[in-house]
């Protein structure tokens, strides 16, 4: 039986690759946008926004449906809604008399997708009896990391070989994955998240909960952290070193892609022998020290260095959150998932967000956005510490003891 249900993490796997291709392939498209279209950089923001906005939306609402409309059908759904998103945005900017609302609507509707995957494929994973679910956890997520590095890599290659014009060519390939694994979740099998008999958690018992507070500011500046610094990337540089398209792609989103992954595939691995609440402190703090070195190293190849490293040292905080978070709120259930991965993808829309506003309003310049940001890994790392008080535990076991009486 367990092995059967191989097949239902292997596409789970694929499901965060395809992720993966709707948050990031827009934005080694960017400047190409910008440049085509003659979109202004506070409207490229607004797509950043717009993204993980329409996301945040899925995830409130999944907290109703999810449950009642079936895990399966939602999966298959959220890949539908990628691949569609993809293909639109070959075909509204230049279809419509405004390119930009093109753009904006291809962007709802992949988002739609990416909001249902975030919300869905954790929980299907902790779902399927498997041992050690938190380093299952961890290796699930890096495979968006992966996911990420490979839309980056094979999107450079394609650029280079075939020039950014065609770029509309690559879009349409990448819709072709989510459409095969929409197929793959009508047939694998899915397991209940809890057990007959058992009730998942009201939102509004988790509202009375203060670990789940800190938890959900925890998964917040977790999204922010990590999108703050990969969304903008590609751009910090291109403009920051003045190299080409290909090299900055390749030293700054697939080098933070690639780290990231690494961190995750390392507790994936070793997971069962570390602590995972230090090993999160020790990475909240490292993250703080990436963000310093992008903003204030005045070598460019140091602060794209800093890029890299903060990949590495935001790798487990998504993941190590919702471990905690299945661990300590075991009967948490769909609305647990759902409204963690609203405040990952409030963070994920308002990291990118504040870098990209303080940029524009000093001169474009994104050393000085990046350094607002440091507030994300602040905040998070507040919370890895408040998450371990006394008081923070002892309620919420004694709210596991309220909902058994």
């Amino acid at each position: 039986m367990k092995n059967q249900y191989n097949k239902t993490i292997a596409a789970c796997f694929t499901g965060y690759i395809v992720q993966a291709v709707v948050n990031n392939f827009a934005p080694l498209l960017f400047l190409l946008f910008q440049e085509t279209y003659h979109i202004p950089l506070s409207q490229i923001t607004l797509l950043v926004t717009f993204n993980f906005g329409i996301q945040l939306l899925v995830d409130l609402l999944s907290v109703r449906f999810a449950d009642r409309i079936g895990y399966r059908a939602s999966m298959v759904a959220a890949h539908i809604f990628s691949a569609a998103g993809l293909i639109l945005l070959t075909v509204l900017p230049d279809l419509l008399p405004v390119p930009f609302a093109g753009i904006l609507i291809s962007v709802m509707v992949y988002a739609v997708g990416g909001g249902l995957l975030e919300v869905l494929v954790s929980p299907v994973v902790e779902a399927c009896p498997t041992g050690h679910k938190e380093k299952t956890m961890s290796m699930l997520h890096s495979f968006y990391c992966w996911g990420y590095a490979g839309v980056v890599l094979v999107s450079t290659l394609f650029f280079h070989l075939a020039g950014m014009e065609n770029w509309k060519f690559l879009a349409l390939a990448w819709a072709f994955l989510p459409i095969c694994n929409a197929f793959a979740f009508t047939r694998v099998p899915m397991a209940p998240l809890l057990e007959d008999g058992e009730s998942e958690m009201t939102p509004g018992s988790l509202f009375k909960n203060k670990l789940f507070w800190v938890l959900l500011v925890m998964m917040v500046c977790a999204g922010a952290s990590e999108q703050a610094v990969s969304q903008w990337a590609s751009v910090f540089a291109e403009k920051g070193l003045g190299i080409s398209k290909s090299a900055g792609d390749l030293a700054g989103p697939m080098a933070f892609a690639l780290l990231m992954g690494l961190s995750r595939l390392f507790y994936g691995k070793y997971g069962h022998r570390i602590n995972l609440e230090r090993f999160m402190a020790a990475s909240g703090l490292l993250c703080i020290v990436s963000y310093l070195g992008i903003s204030l190293l005045p070598v460019p190849q140091l602060s794209l260095a800093a890029c890299a490293v903060c990949g590495l040292s935001v790798g487990i905080m998504w993941p190590g959150t919702f471990s905690k978070a299945a661990a300590s709120l075991p009967k948490g259930g769909t609305a647990m998932f759902a409204l963690l991965a609203l405040g990952g993808d409030i963070g994920c829309s308002g990291g990118p967000t504040l870098v990209g506003l303080v940029s524009d309003a000093m001169d474009n310049d994104l050393k000085i956005g990046i350094l607002a940001g440091v507030l994300f890994p602040l905040l998070l790392s507040a919370g890895i510490v408040l998450a371990k008080r006394p008081e923070v535990k002892c309620s919420n076991e004694r709210d596991a003891v309220l909902g058994k009486a």
